[in-house]
């Protein structure tokens, strides 16, 4: 039986880039789909939150010309971009899915409302969060971590290139050891970067678990709501 009855799952825009990060992967959308759908198809109610990064960030765009702001709704864009991709891949498995944008996109998907969100998931559709906050100066972690604590959700699964927090960038560092599970005074007196310092502090006023782990795996998120050992929880405290 699933730990969790609803959660929400932040992706990096990356993730549906494949290998290279850039762009709409086909395989890497198929396996991510896949992973959410059968969550979802196991009784689990799934929202999701993804970036836009595998099109552009709204921070790294300013050398342009451009305008922090402006650039930043054009992640927002990007993320509504993403999603719509994502939706119609889980469709196309059987699981129906529904694009709520905080970023008003009426000819492609539904404004974000908390109350319609949560009616979705109560009928058992896979819902896909976009367009961020709909705010400038804002990540998508912390739209993850608003939407999460909003929503009612139990836990944030942050889906990320490793298996759970480390010491150190495992990446870059061959000695870097990985923790399996953590309290968040923990992370920040290690100065641990779980996530942007907004969402991790939203996630630890609302005791709000995260759980950090890679999708690599194929069923790696069933997995870990069903109380399997994977990548690294943090909590308000040791249990």
């Amino acid at each position: 039986m699933a730990n969790y009855r609803r959660v929400m799952l932040k992706l990096s825009g990356e993730a549906l880039g494949g290998e290279k990060g850039v762009g709409l992967d086909q395989q890497a959308i198929r396996r991510i789909a896949d992973e959410v759908a059968e969550t979802a198809k196991a009784g689990v109610e799934v929202a999701v939150v993804i970036g836009g990064g595998n099109f552009l960030r709204g921070n790294q765009i300013t050398s342009l010309g451009i305008e922090r702001g402006t650039g930043d709704y054009m992640g927002m864009m990007a993320t509504v971009i993403n999603a719509l991709a994502l939706q119609s891949v889980i469709e196309n498995i059987g699981m129906p899915t529904r694009v709520l944008s905080a970023l008003q996109s009426p000819m492609v998907a539904e404004a974000y409302i908390r109350r319609r969100a949560i009616r979705h998931l109560e009928k058992g559709r896979v819902v896909i969060l976009a367009g961020g906050t709909g705010n400038p100066y804002f990540t998508t972690d912390t739209a993850a971590a608003l939407r999460a604590v909003e929503l009612g959700c139990e836990v944030l699964l942050k889906a990320t290139k490793v298996d759970g927090i480390y010491t150190a960038d495992p990446l870059k560092d061959p000695t870097a050891q990985k923790y399996d599970a953590l309290t968040y005074d923990d992370c920040l007196a290690q100065h641990l970067q779980v996530m942007d310092a907004t969402a991790f502090t939203m996630c630890r006023e609302n005791n709000l678990a995260i759980a950090v782990y890679s999708l690599k795996q194929a069923g790696a998120t069933l997995r870990l709501i069903n109380g399997e050992a994977l990548g690294t929880k943090v909590v308000a405290a040791s249990s």
